[in-house]
């Protein structure tokens, strides 16, 4: 249902306020709604508080909220946002009906929800649980496929702190930023496919004990063997589950492949590397040089590129020096700590 916009309401209010939708409404706990809620008075032509966060409503409250959003006038501060994106990121679809929500809120709440289904299908990979993650891959490519420029929002919001969930969005969000520069025209489904690609491409390594992930000193002969076959790992997780397209299985199989013949696991060189791989590879090293890891602390961003584009040897150079020109030039404007706002905790509920 379309809502009401009420044209009385001042401008200022939005740059404070967002409006509530049906659907973002009714996706809340019916009696505890978990963000302070607004009313309109258009008596008065202010808005004043309706109920505070995780506070009972009664049953005719209910129904007057119910009311308040059908007419229009019906606000959530801007200041619970990090309340709110832990909410909606179960219902991610919900962020292409909420006309309110601004750019840099929709990049934050997608990149959280797919950090979030990623963590879970690591946890148990199997079909029943990449669907929800598939899903909310789409409503993220709709949404970018929209503005191409979007993809800037997503970047700026790259993680510093390694975990396979930061390194995969990551890897998606820049993946697709290369690829966006390097594509004059595409469909719809080659962006939900590269998409897929780059989020799952290092899917195997959630099938690699931990203390090797994380060992500090070299691993031996041994260990090294367990770890290069993450690449193949990969490839068989998603054909158990029915998936195996072509950018999916060259992301997998590829990114860690290099234009030397150095890399693995099929020391494949320059041009039999396709261009998918090639993004995938420079992606995916440029996320782990970044990342803080318990072992070594993360380079800074603009050091990072710079050595990838003097990789000339293992690199694409087309894609390293767009990397680190856009970089240089601060293209992607100012970055955000997504970390600090991912790892800070939910706030207590307030009951009145």
């Amino acid at each position: 249902m379309a809502e009401k916009m009420n044209s009385s309401i001042p401008g200022h209010i939005n740059d404070e306020f967002y409006q509530i939708s049906s659907e973002i409404l009714g996706s809340f706990p019916k009696y505890r709604p978990p963000v302070d809620l607004f009313r309109f008075r258009e008596d008065i032509m202010v808005l004043a508080p309706y109920c505070r966060k995780e506070s009972r409503l009664t049953n005719e409250q209910v129904m007057e909220v119910a009311r308040i959003c059908e007419e229009g006038n019906l606000f959530v501060s801007r200041t619970d946002h990090h309340i709110y994106s832990r909410h909606i990121i179960r219902q991610l679809d919900l962020v292409l009906q909420d006309q309110n929500l601004k750019e840099a809120e929709i990049a934050d709440i997608c990149i959280r929800a797919l950090g979030m289904r990623y963590a879970d299908f690591c946890g148990q990979p199997v079909k029943a649980v990449f669907d929800p993650l598939y899903r909310d891959i789409l409503v993220t490519t709709e949404y970018i496929f929209a503005d191409r420029h979007r993809i800037n929002a997503f970047v700026r919001r790259l993680f510093r702190k390694h975990d396979q969930a930061r390194h995969a969005v990551n890897c998606m969000s820049l993946g697709l930023w290369l690829w966006l520069q390097s594509v004059a025209e595409y469909r719809r489904k080659d962006m939900d496919r590269m998409a897929v690609a780059l989020l799952m491409h290092d899917i195997g390594m959630c099938k690699v004990p931990a203390f090797l992930v994380n060992k500090q000193s070299p691993l031996k002969s041994e260990e090294r063997e367990k770890v290069i076959l993450h690449p193949v790992i990969g490839v068989k997780l998603m054909q158990k589950i029915e998936l195996s397209f072509e950018e999916l299985l060259r992301a997998c199989y590829e990114h860690h492949e290099r234009m030397d013949g150095s890399g693995y696991p099929q020391k494949i060189r320059s041009t039999q590397i396709s261009r998918t791989g090639r993004i995938t590879a420079a992606v995916d090293s440029f996320s782990a040089m970044i990342s803080e890891r318990p072992y070594a602390g993360g380079k800074d961003m603009l050091e990072a590129a710079r050595e990838l584009a003097a990789d000339t040897r293992r690199y694409d150079q087309e894609l390293t020096k767009m990397l680190f020109s856009a970089l240089a030039a601060g293209d992607f404007g100012q970055f955000t700590d997504m970390d600090a706002s991912l790892d800070a905790p939910a706030p207590a509920p307030c009951n009145l």
